[in-house]
């Protein structure tokens, strides 16, 4: 099996109950928020998107223009949380709510140790972990008052393996692990749930850029499972945690990484 190609997926489920929500998604421009985004306009939801990349946020507005509910795509720098939360709360004014919020901006640039400053830690904190817990802020008053919803936070599987060259973001992804089930119990008993997904090594353009093919096989080799995991795979598993048939999964970690080891 070629590593380098892209898998065949299967046709995924479809939920009644999302059909007309309201989604937020950050990073929903390329990789798996692309895939974020796209699964859940098939679902017929409305779905809003941040994103700093405008060619291909464009493109993906774009293709998805016939959609029964074409997504909206707005241009924010998560870092700047002042901006973000005013972004998000225009967002929320133009969908009329917010249901799902989905935490998916990251970077995983690669460091050393050594090179780390404190201005590139802050920085590496606020695009990895910081926005994650002011969108679920400005976000939790709207989903009150719509009787609930479901916050998602992407983690990773990095900080579990300790791979190399990625100690700040590996920290900043451990710590949304330790997010997700603090805001699951304090906005619990507003019926807003919140978990994450933990995805193992997706195979998007941008990762494509740190492996060869010898180091997709070697990923290949250490999972249970043959095959490449696709954007649409983790999609799959946020669809399913913002729909009803997950109204009791909160404060979890749901992993989707063909069980790499």
């Amino acid at each position: 099996m070629a590593q380098g190609v892209l898998q065949p997926v299967v046709q995924g489920a479809i939920y009644p109950s999302l059909a007309g929500k309201k989604i937020i998604v950050s990073g929903g421009g390329s990789g798996i928020g692309e895939g974020i985004v796209e699964g859940f306009v098939r679902q017929g939801a409305a779905v809003a998107f941040v994103d700093v990349q405008d060619q291909p946020s464009e493109a993906l507005v774009a293709r998805m223009a016939d959609a029964a509910i074409p997504p909206v795509y707005a241009h924010c720098d998560v870092t700047d949380c002042a901006d973000y939360e005013a972004r998000i709360t225009d967002l929320i004014s133009r969908l009329g709510g917010c249901d799902v919020l989905v935490n998916n901006a990251a970077n995983d640039d690669r460091h050393e140790i050594a090179d780390v400053t404190p201005e590139y830690w802050d920085d590496r904190m606020g695009v990895n972990l910081k926005h994650q817990f002011f969108a679920a802020k400005t976000v939790a008053p709207a989903m009150r008052a719509a009787g609930g919803g479901s916050i998602i936070n992407l983690g990773s599987i990095s900080w579990h393996l300790g791979l190399e060259s990625l100690t700040i973001y590996q920290t900043a992804k451990a710590a949304i692990e330790g997010l997700t089930r603090s805001l699951a119990r304090e906005l619990g008993r507003d019926n807003i749930r919140v978990n994450a997904i933990i995805p193992g090594n997706v195979q998007t353009p941008r990762q494509m850029k740190w492996y060869s093919p010898e180091g997709e096989a070697e990923i290949v080799a250490a999972q249970c499972l043959d095959g490449r995991i696709q954007p649409v795979d983790i999609a799959a598993m946020a669809l399913f945690l913002a729909s009803d048939d997950a109204r009791f999964c909160t404060a979890h970690n749901y992993w989707v990484d063909a069980g790499w080891r």
